[in-house]
């Protein structure tokens, strides 16, 4: 049995998608001074001088777009520069997640592929803007939105 291979998903059409809020957990961020490869859980995934490179809970890494970090991260320091090095938590927000039963991959918005491993999450910020996160990081990072 293959893998099955998600291009252009919008959980917003998914039945078996849910509501979450991500949780306010203090992250460790360091910016990349130049461009480079990071290999996260799901797979090896390019990032460019600028870009935050994000420490999760479990240990894990994974970089994020500077325009998009700003937008969704906020720093846990009063006064901190924006750009340096330190502690970051993200802005709260509501997103659609689904689990998955069985492995896949997904293409995310750079054109890149990512895998996930049966139990994992793949999470839809908006439509094209997905990442894959495993089981027992998700559970750290998000929370349902009961009551809706």
């Amino acid at each position: 049995m293959t893998m099955p291979s998600l291009i252009n998903v919008d959980l917003r059409n998914d039945p078996a998608a849910a509501l979450f809020r991500t949780r306010q957990v203090v992250l460790t961020v360091r910016f990349a001074k130049s461009d480079g490869v990071v290999q996260t859980l799901e797979g090896p995934v390019r990032y460019q001088a600028g870009d935050a490179l994000m420490t999760g809970p479990k240990g894990e890494h994974w970089p994020i777009a500077r325009a998009r970090f700003d937008a969704t991260y906020v720093s846990t320091i009063e006064g901190h520069t924006a750009g340096t090095d330190g502690p970051f938590a993200k802005r709260v927000r509501e997103v659609l997640a689904r689990r998955w039963d069985a492995a896949f991959q997904v293409t995310i918005a750079s054109g890149q592929s990512l895998s996930g491993r049966p139990g994992d999450w793949l999470v839809q910020y908006c439509p094209g803007d997905q990442a894959v996160v495993a089981a027992d990081v998700f559970d750290v990072l998000y929370e349902p939105v009961l009551n809706r």
